[in-house]
């Protein structure tokens, strides 16, 4: 529902609260105006009032190879510490 929608339904009911007297259409219009424009800037206030909403953590995707790749390199450093710590033999 839009506000113009709104308006027009709160100025019916408020036409029809003060006995459905004819000749207050302006009058019931403008106040069901300030009432409708009240609650979209109370909607507006409590919603940045809130705190943001927190997001959902997201994990990466990486291929298989991607994952080989990255194991190798990680290895391949291991590998030459390894052979600096060995003796050499004569």
């Amino acid at each position: 529902m839009n506000k113009e929608d709104e308006i027009r339904k709160v100025a019916y009911e408020l036409y029809e609260r003060s006995g459905m007297i004819p000749g207050r259409e302006v009058e019931n219009w403008l106040k069901a105006e300030k009432i409708v424009l009240a609650r979209y800037a109370e909607r507006a206030k409590t919603a940045a009032d809130a705190p943001p909403a927190k997001k959902a953590a997201t994990k990466t995707k990486t291929s298989k190879t991607e994952s080989a790749k990255t194991r190798q390199v990680k290895a391949e450093p291991r590998k030459a510490e390894q052979k600096k710590a060995s003796p050499k033999k004569k």
